[in-house]
């Protein structure tokens, strides 16, 4: 019960918190720049600057009928965190717009976009962490994956760069909207470190005849543990072993070596893993459970 209450407590944390440097990150980086996020907000951002409406009473208000959209689509699906983190991120854009006023950290759309996107998908990785949403592109991708065979993540970018794109036109300079992809890739990138973290694993799966003298090689020699996985292929119904070990970046190399000098025909696969737990890894967290 503690535990979960603490969770709810930290959840809470996280969508504030996430809000507040969202909104930073257009006042310091994107707005002074002209470079364009995508999503509702970028299109707050166009208005704003076509007739001086404010961001974030724009992006609430362009939010309604897409949620209520979602809702009635998607099912009871945003919940209150999702409605909060909506209004929270938006109204401290204009907080810091008209009330706190935060001065422009710069007036270059290079650095904009790169400290912008840096600022911006930490943010919303902290937002999304808490269990939140800040609505607009997101529920128009869902909706859009529900009814064609498109991913979620391919219907958000593809309504980004829409946006991006029409920015280039209303600002009348096709760099606007390149810097706005490239704004667009760099917060992509940090909400994934923030939600999942820097990878310091590696997942290692060996398809070979010699699969349990490499398990044990792997288990002797660099004391990691391996698993020994019975499999067929598809194609050619030929029985092989498959070695699952998870270990350190710099073990990689090591364990590759082993299996090719043991069966150089060896097929070997290396993956990220972003969290391990168990034996020789680090403990589970409440947080976590």
């Amino acid at each position: 019960m503690k535990t979960r209450i603490l969770r709810h407590v930290f959840d809470w944390i996280w969508i504030v918190l996430g809000s507040a440097v969202m909104a930073l990150a257009f006042n310091l980086f994107l707005e002074p720049t002209h470079v364009v996020p995508g999503g509702v907000t970028g299109v707050a951002m166009m208005l704003k600057s076509w007739i001086g409406t404010p961001i974030g009473m724009v992006t609430i208000v362009a939010n309604i009928p897409l949620f209520v959209l979602g809702i009635r689509l998607l099912g009871k699906s945003y919940g209150l965190k999702s409605i909060a983190g909506l209004l929270l991120s938006s109204a401290m854009i204009d907080f810091f717009s008209y009330v706190v006023v935060v001065p422009p950290a710069t007036h270059d759309p290079m650095l904009g976009s790169i400290f912008g996107g840096i600022v911006l998908g930490a943010g919303l990785g902290l937002v999304f962490r808490g269990g939140g949403s800040t609505g607009g592109a997101d529920i128009i991708a869902q909706v859009w994956s529900k009814y064609t065979n498109l991913s979620t993540g391919t219907a958000m970018l593809i309504v980004d760069f829409v946006v991006i794109s029409i920015a280039g036109f209303t600002y009348h300079n096709f760099e606007t909207a390149m810097y706005g992809y490239l704004n667009l890739y760099i917060h992509a990138r940090v909400v994934d470190l923030v939600l999942e973290g820097v990878s310091f694993n590696r997942a290692v799966l060996i398809v070979s005849m010699e699969a349990e003298a490499i398990a044990q090689a792997i288990l002797k020699t660099m004391n990691r543990g391996a698993t020994v996985l019975s499999a067929t292929g598809a194609y050619s119904g030929i029985h092989k072993d498959v070695v699952f070990s998870v270990m350190s970046k710099k073990e990689v190399l090591r364990a590759r070596d082993i299996a090719r000098s043991l069966d150089p025909a060896a097929f070997i696969t290396i993956t990220d893993i972003h969290e391990v737990f168990g034996e020789g890894f680090k403990p589970r967290s409440p947080q976590s459970e």
